[in-house]
């Protein structure tokens, strides 16, 4: 697992849904309870793979949609 996709997960607020997956993960077990409903992953590379998107949902949401202004000008002679 990429280590910065866990430490992305350890400092999300308790409760929510990547502090679970990654609380998961480092303690070794692939079953997930998060809203009251259980999820068990076939391994800790599945759950890993699962914390991955994740992350790159929410980063995704984050990136602020970029823009370019372009100004033309026709110069009087």
């Amino acid at each position: 697992m990429d280590p910065n996709v866990l430490a992305w997960a350890l400092a999300q607020p308790t409760g929510s849904r990547a502090a679970a997956l990654a609380a998961a993960y480092t303690g070794g077990t692939t079953r997930v309870t998060f809203d009251g409903r259980t999820v068990e992953y076939r391994s800790l590379d599945e759950l890993g793979r699962a914390l991955a998107v994740l992350r790159g949902a929410e980063m995704a949401e984050a990136r602020r949609p970029s823009a370019t202004l372009a100004s033309f000008s026709r110069g009087t002679a």
